[in-house]
């Protein structure tokens, strides 16, 4: 049944609510796995092993907090500039992650102003103010960044997108636009609900 070209995903998901009572995770340190052990309804158990990514098998390409903060600081507020700074691994020299609070501290020692947003660049907006505008969800605004149809720029690698303002109405936009809502199931809001599994019990 699970194989058959007629089997849909929602009864794919049912019959793993019928077949599995949970799934355990541990790690090996030893060897650099995920450990999962699959608890089946009847009382039969599956270990299985996934590889974790390694870490350091590419050169740290992460710019300076510094100079992060100097080309970032006039386009974000410092919660932003918090998460930016983590998600390209630019670390404070304490080993820390970023905190609003850090950022805020380091920027003001830098003497970099505040994000005004009044003062910001009116042509550029961030990639979810983008997909609000568009009506459409982020992950689909960004897969029309990356398809190269909307039109949006990274000030460093890892930072948010910004998004100019006019490309919004370009022709070529509306049409990816209008896949991207095409592509959506017939019944959106019933999928949005049975989309994720949630294990049994809870």
């Amino acid at each position: 049944m699970w194989n058959a070209s007629s089997t849909d995903t929602r009864t794919k998901q049912w019959l793993i609510h019928i077949l599995v009572q949970e799934i355990v995770c541990d790690l090996d340190e030893a060897t650099n796995e995920a450990v999962l052990l699959i608890h089946w309804t009847g009382g039969r158990h599956t270990e299985l092993r996934v590889a974790r990514v390694k870490t350091g098998r590419c050169p740290d390409m992460a710019p300076s907090a510094v100079e992060a903060l100097r080309k970032l600081a006039g386009h974000w507020p410092d919660r932003e500039l918090a998460v930016s700074l983590n998600r390209m691994r630019c670390k404070p020299g304490y080993g820390e992650t970023w905190t609003t609070f850090r950022v805020r501290e380091m920027r003001e020692r830098l003497g970099i102003p505040e994000f005004d947003p009044a003062k910001a660049d009116g042509e550029m907006i961030s990639l979810m103010k983008a997909a609000e505008r568009l009506g459409i969800c982020v992950g689909s605004a960004k897969s029309l960044v990356l398809k190269g149809i909307l039109p949006a720029k990274q000030i460093l690698p890892g930072s948010p997108w910004l998004v100019p303002v006019e490309a919004l109405a370009s022709e070529e936009v509306r049409i990816g636009v209008q896949r991207a809502i095409d592509r959506r199931p017939k019944v959106y809001q019933q999928y949005q609900y049975d989309k994720f599994i949630g294990l049994p019990g809870l």
